[in-house]
């Protein structure tokens, strides 16, 4: 008889743990995942050029690169490059690059890095973190492509050769489509 009550009380913590794991599921629309085929999540930076607050809003219907990034990341100053090649490649076609930094403090330290490595493309920063939270991002630096319909089609984890072939053809196909 203990045993079948042993058995019982576990069943019974099986059922009450899967209850509020689908209770949580349910009332949480914070628990979904972002990866590819996720709307991209809005977020508020500041851009270090001017220090205007910018929402995810002003690049609706463009296709965009949201990238995360921080300037004590050396992998994200290694593909910083590649984004620049992009940028002056595709930048022309449509394609707009956003470098959201998460680094602390003001801007003004993000501002003189992208100055001494002349990036053009838009950089942000995000000294909250809060576009970590929303993307759900792992390490540094994660990129998000995201189509005009505000829809992210992959997500990188880590540096890439954003200027290599493969890539930029990937890229083509979203800026071809729905023009």
């Amino acid at each position: 008889m203990a045993v079948r009550a042993q058995w019982y009380l576990v069943s019974g913590i099986i059922v009450v743990l899967a209850g509020l794991l689908g209770a949580g599921l349910a009332f949480s629309p914070d628990l979904f995942l972002i990866a590819a085929g996720s709307e991209a999540p809005d977020f508020t930076a500041t851009r270090v050029t001017d220090g205007a607050t910018v929402t995810l809003d002003e690049y609706r219907g463009d296709v965009l690169i949201i990238n995360i990034w921080a300037t004590w990341c050396l992998p994200c100053e290694q593909e910083m490059p590649s984004f620049e090649r992009l940028h002056q490649q595709l930048g022309p076609e449509g394609l707009k690059i956003v470098a959201v930094s998460v680094d602390a403090g003001d801007s003004d330290n993000v501002l003189e890095w992208i100055r001494e490595r002349n990036i053009t493309f838009e950089v942000l920063h995000d000294p909250t973190g809060l576009i970590e939270r929303d993307y759900q991002i792992t390490g540094w630096p994660e990129s998000f492509i995201v189509d005009r319909q505000g829809i992210i089609t992959k997500k990188v984890i880590g540096a890439l050769e954003w200027d290599h072939e493969n890539q930029i053809a990937s890229i083509r196909r979203l800026l071809s489509a729905n023009e």
